[in-house]
């Protein structure tokens, strides 16, 4: 395993981090403990969650994952040996059974680690990330920003900052990071913790895939520069980046076939895309799944790369993508059909 400095830490993580949004839906609890097992006998130190899992969110599943990782944590006593991730839901109209409304105000964000805290049996997070934005911004597969003059939304940078701070001060978390965030949020995070010595945010975790480098187009630098990696979620585009989807084929449980509405990653294009990837992946003879991962664990922005299996052999498969060296001739070969398909998937 390859590990990486979590941001300006020196918490050490692994380049793959273990998902874990399936669990307690298309996972059972016997199946998440066989995943935490594997994975760290395998090196893999990171594990990620939050307080919305399983996916996709509803209220008979809400926080199922948490519960999964905090009977294992329970069963097992391994609390020191890997790094625990969670977050805490952005606004949702589609999540109210989560709280009402959702907001990072500092009771609602007090609130939801306490939650979490007691779902996962453990004192502490390590990393404690808000899910998505509170203000309407282009995220969750939208690229071009269309300002609200009428969004009600207010800066309130500081005021989640200071109970970040606050929660940090009391032990219940040790850093903070972000997710589905742009140049504009990651910035003034920054700037609003160097203004008021407030905690410094450590990571960003956003979608980044063969089909979904939207990311390289403003954050990759701020990433570099700010020493602020990339948390890379969905690396196989949904199973896309597996092929399995090609050819009309939706094998039985897997995501699309269970929930077609999650079509994020299913669009024209994105097959366009996928069979090219493919034929490169054939050409080289090597699997399109490890082909993909590797890209992602090798860019220069990344801390870690989230990955996340509803079998064990996808997880052994996706682990083993560290070993995977990609060649020249490949990564040439890779931005070619980049840039003939750029992101088809955002």
């Amino acid at each position: 395993m390859q590990y990486t400095n979590l941001g300006n830490t020196d918490i050490q993580v692994s380049k793959i981090c273990l998902g874990t949004m399936t669990w307690g839906e298309q996972n059972t609890e016997a199946e998440g403990h066989q995943q935490l097992d594997y994975a760290l006998s395998k090196g893999v130190n990171f594990i990620d969650t939050a307080e919305m899992y399983s996916v996709p969110g509803r209220k008979e599943t809400q926080g199922s994952t948490e519960k999964i990782i905090g009977s294992w944590i329970k069963k097992r006593g391994r609390r020191d040996d890997f790094i625990l991730a969670t977050k805490v839901t952005g606004p949702s109209t589609g999540l109210k059974h989560i709280r009402n409304p959702l907001k990072f105000t500092r009771d609602q964000i007090r609130t939801a680690i306490e939650g979490s805290l007691k779902r996962l049996q453990t004192d502490f997070v390590d990393l404690y990330q808000l899910h998505w934005p509170e203000r309407k911004t282009n995220f969750f597969g939208k690229l071009g920003y269309e300002h609200d003059d009428k969004d009600p939304w207010q800066e309130n940078f500081k005021s989640v900052l200071e109970v970040l701070n606050e929660l940090q001060a009391g032990g219940k978390i040790r850093y903070f990071g972000i997710s589905n965030e742009t140049p504009y949020g990651l910035h003034k995070f920054l700037k609003t913790a160097e203004d008021y010595n407030l905690p410094r945010c450590v990571s960003v975790q956003n979608p980044y895939s063969l089909l979904n480098r939207t990311y390289e187009i403003g954050m990759a630098e701020m990433s570099i520069r700010e020493n602020v990696g990339l948390l890379a979620y969905s690396p196989l585009a949904f199973g896309m980046l597996s092929g399995k989807y090609l050819n009309a084929q939706k094998p039985e449980k897997s995501r699309l076939s269970l929930f077609p509405k999650m079509s994020r990653y299913s669009g024209e294009r994105s097959y366009e895309a996928t069979r090219a990837y493919v034929e490169i992946a054939g050409k080289f003879n090597v699997d399109l799944a490890t082909m993909a991962l590797a890209w992602v664990n090798t860019r220069p922005f990344v801390t870690s790369n989230i990955i996340g299996a509803t079998s064990m052999d996808q997880l052994k498969q996706n682990i083993d993508s560290i070993k995977f060296d990609l060649s020249k001739d490949m990564v040439d070969e890779i931005q070619k059909a980049h840039h003939n398909n750029p992101n088809p998937a955002p």
